[in-house]
């Protein structure tokens, strides 16, 4: 499980040098364009240099933030939104370890600078892996832990004044995991001069899929007044002839300005009205947000639009903001997952921010693919295994009706010294960072903390409820878990969670090649964790891999006919315990996903129904047969989409 990386015993230094982030502070609302607001995307091609220096420190000791990048010494074009590692022929890069660099020069409108201090300049980065330094002409401006969430900084003062002048956006990037980051990891130095070069070390990790680095998501330059909506925040409740929209909304900048809002519906006519920072909007035969198969018009969303107005030396500064609002309940009994008030079956997958070249880069010709096959799959749900996904893939989410188990990045939390105090602040941090981005996303139903953690290890306990109530007490409207692979009776983080969702691999991992142990193994893993515990519970993790065309009858392992013969073992048992109090299934994976090199990865985790390049394999055509005779015997659906021949 380790990635190799040639390079200095500082790797990472500067980085453990530096402090945990502070608690999320403030709105996080995605930039959009409104009759206040302005955007200008920085994606393309960005200057980009490695820092492969013996202590991976000469980018700071030679502060090669206060010049142009390319002053510094050689530089390469990299990408924007991609990760770094399978850009180029290089392989000291595709395992690098330690700071790289980036830099966008940029001319911003001159009705953005003319400094008469009613407008705002912000940069804003959708993720970066893992820590970041940003500066803006040589000034730093913000400093950020974590890979996977939007951070932003106010750049106004930095850059009015100046008009003309090119603005320099320089990045310092750290991928180092340490047993105190989320997703953890380790450095290990090999000190052995005959078997390893000098200065040689690896990064351990305890998770499988491959640690990709770099500027992941869309970067933008935004503009509000300076007076400015700064978060919204919605709830809502309903029943069959009436909904009520709880809000409230934050503004700085001033404390005396006046606020209205309306939620239109799809046609844009006025349903409801409000004003001022807190309030409730009544909403009569609502239309309701359903789940995709759930309903013949599945993610129906209002839209709540927000107009704040203040009077700042004498002028009438106006912001608007319009936020997608869905309306819909969430409710789990001890056997059943209820969504506006029915019974709601999870049959889906897990996926991976993953595919060729670009790593975990946002690509939307992939996203778009993915949705289409979801659809065609009929799936209707996924979990963000095993960090949050980008806010883009969320939106259609919401858009599309796809239900999402949002998922932190809390995977390979295996270590000792993860379960301190250090950790435990961080992992608190780093999920009031995730609601304050998602909590208005009628998709996302329920918070996943982490995944796989040594939940039997006696920290594990005041850990787990540590983190599960400080979710709830953030965002006490959705159920909360983690995802365990520990013995039922050894875990001490399930007492506290709402769903039990549990991972195994019964023929595969455990008694491998054995297809007829699946049916009582996996009986007896239900019966136990439901009389421990009874709470409704998702086979959150199943599957087998298998190397496309390579087939076998009778099945063998690493076959496609294998994989089809262990879905379907597994499907027998879930049809009867999904009567009891068995409510989803989500296969592992979607699609092949690129993990460290090791003796039992050829090229990545082929455990996909679809390969890395989206092709299905046959167990696909299992699934998808599956899933649409689950979601025709569950639904409301005219013919036309019970036939399903909308995805053919």
């Amino acid at each position: 499980m380790a990635a190799g990386a040639s390079g200095g015993s500082m790797a990472g230094g500067c980085l453990l040098l530096l402090g945990l982030g502070a608690a999320a502070a403030g709105g996080m609302l995605y930039p959009r364009d409104t009759p206040s607001r302005e955007r200008k995307e920085l994606g393309g091609l960005w200057s980009f240099r490695a820092d492969f220096s013996p202590g991976r420190d000469a980018g700071f000791t030679q502060r090669w933030y206060r010049q142009p990048l390319r002053q510094t010494g050689p530089v390469i074009d990299m990408p924007v939104p991609s990760s770094f590692n399978d850009i180029t022929q290089d392989p000291s890069l595709e395992n690098y370890i330690g700071w790289v660099w980036y830099e966008k020069e940029v001319l911003l409108p001159l009705r953005w600078l003319q400094g008469d201090l009613n407008t705002r300049v912000v940069l804003r980065f959708g993720s970066a892996h893992y820590y970041s330094i940003v500066w803006v002409n040589g000034v730093q401006v913000v400093e950020h832990e974590g890979g996977h969430l939007p951070f932003e900084a106010d750049i106004s003062s930095i850059v009015q004044g100046s008009p003309g002048i090119p603005c320099r956006i320089t990045v310092a990037l750290n991928n180092t995991l340490t047993p105190y980051t989320l997703p953890p990891g380790s450095i290990q130095y090999m000190n052995d001069k005959t078997r390893y070069p000098k200065n040689y070390f690896v990064q351990n990790i305890r998770f499988d899929f491959f640690n990709y680095a770099g500027i992941h998501r869309p970067v933008v330059l935004y503009t509000t007044p300076s007076v400015y909506i700064d978060d919204i925040t919605v709830t809502t409740t309903s029943s069959e002839s009436v909904a009520m929209v709880q809000y409230q909304v934050s503004v700085v900048g001033s404390t005396l300005y006046s606020l209205s809002l309306s939620l239109r519906d799809q046609e844009g006519k006025v349903v409801a009205r409000g004003d001022g920072p807190a309030g409730e909007l009544k909403v009569l035969n609502p239309n309701l947000w359903w789940p995709y198969l759930m309903h013949e018009n599945p993610g129906y969303r209002y839209s709540l639009e927000v107009t704040m107005q203040a009077q700042v030396n004498g002028v009438l500064l106006e912001d608007v903001y319009t936020l997608p609002v869905g309306i819909r309940t969430v409710h789990v009994t001890s056997t059943q997952f209820l969504i506006n008030g029915r019974p709601f079956y999870f049959h889906g997958v897990n996926k991976h921010e993953d595919a060729d070249i670009r790593g975990k880069g946002l690509d939307w010709p992939l996203v778009v693919k993915d949705f289409n096959l979801l659809r065609w799959l009929g799936a209707n749900s996924f979990r963000t295994s095993h960090y949050p996904y980008a806010e883009e893939i969320m939106d259609l989410c919401d858009a599309y009706g796809i239900v999402v188990i949002d998922e932190c990045p809390g995977v390979g939390i295996k270590m000792l010294e993860s379960f301190g105090n250090k950790s435990l602040q961080h992992h608190l941090v780093v999920m009031e960072e995730l609601i304050r981005r998602d909590k208005n996303r009628p998709s996302v139903v329920m918070w996943s903390v982490a995944n796989e953690p040594a939940s039997e290890l006696p920290p594990a306990a005041y850990y787990f409820k540590t983190v599960i109530a400080h979710t709830k007490a953030l965002d006490p409207s959705r159920p909360v878990t983690f995802v365990t692979d520990a013995n039922y009776a050894l875990d001490r983080g399930a007492p506290y969670v709402d769903v039990i969702c549990v991972n195994s691999y019964f023929s595969w991992y455990h008694d491998p090649g054995h297809l007829e142990v699946i049916p009582l193994q996996l009986t007896t893993q239900f019966e136990n964790w439901y009389k421990t515990y009874q709470k409704p519970i998702i086979q959150s993790e199943y599957g087998a891999d298998s190397v496309p065309g390579l087939h076998s009858d009778p099945p063998l392992m690493f076959s496609e006919e294998y994989q089809k013969a262990m879905l379907r073992e597994y499907h027998s048992v879930f049809d009867k315990k999904r009567e009891e109090y068995v409510i989803g299934e989500l296969i592992w994976n979607f699609a092949d996903f690129m993990t460290n090199q090791g003796t039992t990865r050829v090229l990545g985790n082929k455990k996909g129904i679809f390969t890395r390049q989206r092709q299905p394999k046959s167990a696909a055509f299992v699934l998808r047969e599956r899933y649409w005779k689950i979601a025709n015997e569950s639904s409301c659906l005219p013919p036309i989409m019970k036939s399903h021949s909308l995805f053919l």
